[in-house]
Order: structure tokens, then C-alpha cells, then sequence
């Protein structure tokens, strides 16, 4: 049976299944969302969903586990629907491919085959040499979309990278004099919490850090009416992303907001500053060749090779214009205020000299929506999905 096979009930319990890995986009890094669906077919040709799981935190049980815990003895004959192939390697938990054979289960729906190395086509061979029947390639964009971040890392050897951005109608981020707070209102500055929380780490500049003096971290108590993060309320286990500062110069103080939450915070420099930093902070050194500055793509390497697969970059003009430069952006993310900030204030972007409109980079906008009075614009470079 080919993708092109798939029943309306088929896609009907993989959304289901994408809709419950999504519940773990604030927690699961470094791992992949994953969702999984357990359907009987035994009584009814609709069937009936008996377990649903999704993974919810690195070293926590998997998707199908989780599932294959809920639907107990129904799980024997029924069909599994899984945004990811099933691991079948040991890790921090046992392989899930071992859980899925040992239930009984009939027939495995796969959305994406898993591009890490240890799994990568070899547990559906394991489950179709245990005699289950295995389907690939129900909603393989749309599961794509849900662990983007996972499959750029496995494949690009680099994190995806969503650059943020708030600005005036006229483009202006600051003012003359510097000022910035703020530009938006508060319903998009709560947003902004919800893409920093799905975030493997948070990537800035020395000269953000020393204008605005930022925590540049997740605040769940802000986050927008109708999004929740995971959790008993008020017993929340938070998962900060990684504070990532360029710091060429070495010009950070250990007396910064940023260090204050007692989340990671990663100092890159060009040379050893020989200060004492907090507990929770480490500088970490990186060769600048004849710029004197951080090569933008091998810190980004640097990152993936930490398990960093999503990095949320919200930095000034000159950080925003090295990483577009360098073609290092997959997502761009602007809130647009309807302010006008006039002529000397602080543009987006430092880009340099466009000197034809052949060399204009182009962008595809992929959503537009309102929030609060601000407009928030998504915009990709390519489409992403096969990853170039």
C-alpha cells in the first residue's frame, strides 16, 4: 500500500496523532515531538481509539509507550498511528519497536521515517520481520512541521533558526537615542514567550544584552489565554532554553539579568575573559580566523553538536543582518507595531549595499495574523521540508 492509499480515517487518527505531539513542543528537546494514536477495528470500521500518548520530556517513556500503557489488552490487533518511526535502539528508554511487538499489535501507521542514524529505517524492519504490517508517509509534511527543528539538526548538521523581530510600520527597531521598550504591545510580547519556550536556545548579542539588559528567558505565567504549558499548575517543571551570547569582546558582567534565573547561559568569546561567572554560566572559546569575529555557521554547527536542534534569535540590526547574510535563517519572524518611528530611528537589518534588484533576497510569507493591534508576519526562504 502506497501513501496514496490511505483511508479518510487514516488521516483522520494521524492529525489526532500530530495534535498530541505538539502537547510536548515546550519540553521534549533535544527529542522529536512525537504522538501516537492506538485504534481498535475489531468492533467497527471506524474504530475506536483505545490508548493516545505523546513523549513529553527527554529520558521520559516514548509516544507509543505511553499509548500502549493506556489501551492495555486492546492494543493486541489494532492499528498504531506514529508521527515518527519508532526507535529501535536503547537509549535513555527501551526500544518502543520491542513495546509495539510484544502488545500485538496488527499494523503500524508511520508518518516519517526517523533520519537518526540508530533507527533510520530500521524499526519498521523489525516490526515487519515480527509480521506487523507497516505503512509510511501519512501527513509526512505536516509531521515534518511538528519536529522541524529535530530533522534540520539530523540532517543539516545545524539547528533550524527563527529570527524575531519587532518593529514599527516604518521598519524602525529603536529610536535615535536607542530606545526600544516597547514597540509592541503586551499581547505580542507574550507570544514571543511561546515561540522562546518550543526553543532549544535563545541566541542574542553582547550589545542586547548591554542596551536592554534582558532575561531572555520563559515566562509561562505570560503566555497567551489558551496555551498552557505542561504540567500541574504552579508545579511546572520549566524548561529554559539555553541563553547563547556573542560576546566578542568579552563585555558581559556576571552581574546581568540574564544569569539571574539560574537557566543555562552560554558565553561565546573570542578569547578567555578570566572572569568568575556563575554557577549556571560557562564561556566557551571559538577560533575567529581574519574577521576577529564568530563565524555565525560554525557556531551554529557548534550548537547541533550540543543537541541544540531550534535556536529563537532575537538580537539587534547587526546580528539580525549577519545571520540573513549568511543564509543561516529558516524562519523570519516579525511583529509589526502600527507606529511610526521616523527617519533616524534603528532599522531591522544590516545588510550592507543591494545594488540590483536581481540580488534582492526574496521571502515567501507563510502567516499573517493579528495580535492584539500588533500584526505578526511568518516568512520562510524555501519551503523547508526535504530540507534542500
Amino acid at each position: 500500500m502506497t501513501k496514496n492509499n490511505f483511508t479518510e480515517i487514516d488521516t483522520q487518527f494521524m492529525k489526532r496523532a500530530l495534535e498530541l505531539a505538539a502537547e510536548g513542543r515546550f519540553t521534549t528537546h533535544p527529542n522529536p515531538n512525537v504522538g501516537c494514536v492506538i485504534v481498535d477495528f475489531s468492533a467497527d470500521t471506524a474504530g475506536e481509539i483505545v490508548g493516545e500518548g505523546f513523549h513529553l520530556r527527554a529520558g521520559e517513556a516514548h509516544a507509543e509507550v505511553n499509548a500502549l500503557a493506556e489501551a492495555g489488552d486492546r492494543a493486541k490487533g489494532a492499528t498504531a498511528y506514529v508521527t515518527l518511526e519508532p526507535c529501535n535502539h536503547t537509549g535513555r528508554t527501551p526500544p518502543c519497536v520491542d513495546a509495539l511487538i510484544k502488545a500485538d499489535v496488527a499494523r503500524v501507521v508511520v508518518a516519517m521515517e526517523d533520519p537518526f542514524p540508530k533507527v533510520a529505517g530500521a524499526g519498521v524492519k523489525r516490526l515487519k520481520k515480527a509480521g506487523i504490517k507497516v505503512e509510511m508517509g501519512l501527513l509526512e509534511r505536516e509531521a515534518y512541521a511538528v519536529s522541524r527543528g529535530f530533522f534540520t539538526q539530523q540532517k543539516l548538521k545545524r539547528p533550524f533558526v527563527q529570527l524575531k523581530m519587532a518593529a514599527s510600520l516604518d521598519g524602525r527597531t529603536a529610536l535615535a537615542n536607542g530606545k526600544s521598550k516597547w514597540i509592541t504591545e503586551r499581547d505580542a510580547r507574550c507570544d514571543v514567550q511561546v515561540g522562546r519556550a518550543q526553543a532549544g536556545a535563545i541566541l542574542t548579542g553582547a550589545g542586547t544584552i548591554l542596551a536592554d539588559d534582558p532575561a531572555l528567558n520563559v515566562r509561562h505565567t505570560e503566555f497567551p489565554n489558551g496555551v498552557e504549558y505542561p504540567g500541574e499548575p504552579g508545579m511546572q517543571q520549566i524548561r529554559q532554553p539555553v541563553r547563547v551570547i556573542i560576546d566578542h569582546r568579552g563585555e558581559v558582567q556576571p552581574s546581568a539579568n540574564v544569569f539571574k534565573d539560574g537557566g543555562p547561559v552560554w558565553l561565546i568569546r573570542t578569547k578567555a575573559s578570566g572572569m568568575e561567572l556563575p554557577e549556571n554560566a560557562e564561556e566557551i572559546i571559538m577560533d575567529t580566523g581574519v574577521t576577529g569575529r564568530v563565524d555565525l555557521t560554525a557556531l551554529l554547527q557548534l550548537l547541533a553538536k550540543r543537541d541544540i536542534h531550534t535556536v529563537w534569535v532575537e538580537g539587534g540590526a547587526r546580528l539580525a543582518g549577519a545571520m540573513l547574510t549568511a543564509e543561516l535563517v529558516d524562519e523570519l519572524i516579525v511583529y509589526t507595531a502600527p507606529k511610526l518611528m521616523g527617519d533616524h530611528g534603528v532599522g531591522m537589518f544590516h545588510l550592507g549595499q543591494i545594488t540590483s534588484m536581481d540580488n534582492v533576497p526574496v521571502w515567501e510569507f507563510s502567516e499573517i495574523t493579528q495580535v492584539g493591534v500588533d500584526v505578526k508576519m511568518v516568512l520562510q526562504k524555501t519551503a523547508g521540508f526535504g530540507l534542500r
